[in-house]
């Protein structure tokens, strides 16, 4: 039996968490502590944990001004990738930092994705051991604005969608990230409407009563979605020899 491991979660947004991924971690035993930088949490020493998982928010990487912790955040994401090698796991925003913490270009998206939408494998990703036995293409939940336009060199893509080419990238083999959302749970619309950020840029490309609406095709997928965030979460921990 696999020792327990602890794992560094960067939060952005108490609504913003691992959700269905917690779940999993939990049953194997492993603990975690959360940094949560808009209520001031210090970050720690990363020799402390076992891996790193960072979370989204409505921040962009660029805001730094506004957020000041962003410039350290993304240093000891570059330390915690680079320097230790620890595993790694990035949801949205976080996909975007991984990608400007280690050089690579991020931006505004030519058109936003907000709602349930397809991302498809790529050739890299049908190999990737991160996105073992996942389908070629699947349905998930898409909510953001902003894209990494240049990946940080050394990184592949693994899945894109119509409007985005990097949905998923892997840099080496400890470090996954996705630019859409897997760890949701049926709470998941309903808390991040309360987010003025989100709730407007949802009206604004799904009309009134897109939350509704959203809740509902979110509601119909639920149970596929966290398959592969179970199948994902499983891929990963293998890979990056986590467990």
């Amino acid at each position: 039996m696999q020792s327990p491991r602890r794992v560094l979660f960067f939060q952005h947004l108490e609504v913003e968490h691992p959700g269905v991924f917690r779940d999993f971690l939990a049953a194997d035993g492993h603990s975690s502590e959360i940094v949560e930088f808009d209520r001031g949490d210090k970050i720690p020493a990363l020799d402390e944990f076992d891996a790193l998982w960072v979370m989204g928010g409505p921040m962009d990487v660029w805001e730094e001004s506004d957020y000041g912790w962003l410039r350290a955040e993304k240093a000891v994401i570059r330390e915690a990738v680079l320097s230790r090698r620890l595993p790694y796991l990035g949801f949205c925003l976080r996909h975007q930092l991984l990608g400007d913490a280690l050089g690579g270009h991020v931006g505004r998206a030519a058109e936003s994705e907000v709602g349930i939408m397809p991302v498809t494998c790529s050739a890299a990703g049908r190999a990737s051991p991160f996105l073992e036995a996942i389908s070629l293409s699947l349905e998930v939940l898409q909510w953001h604005g902003a894209e990494i336009i240049t990946p940080p060199m050394d990184a592949q893509i693994l899945m894109s969608s119509a409007c985005c080419t990097n949905q998923a990238m892997s840099v080496g083999s400890r470090a996954f990230s996705m630019q859409f959302h897997l760890e949701i749970t049926a709470e998941t619309v309903c808390d991040w409407c309360k987010i003025p950020a989100y709730a407007d840029a949802l009206t604004k490309i799904l009309g009134e009563g897109g939350a509704e609406r959203l809740k509902s095709q979110v509601a119909d997928v639920l149970p596929q979605l966290n398959f592969y965030a179970r199948k994902i979460y499983e891929n990963w921990k293998k890979t990056t020899g986590f467990g």
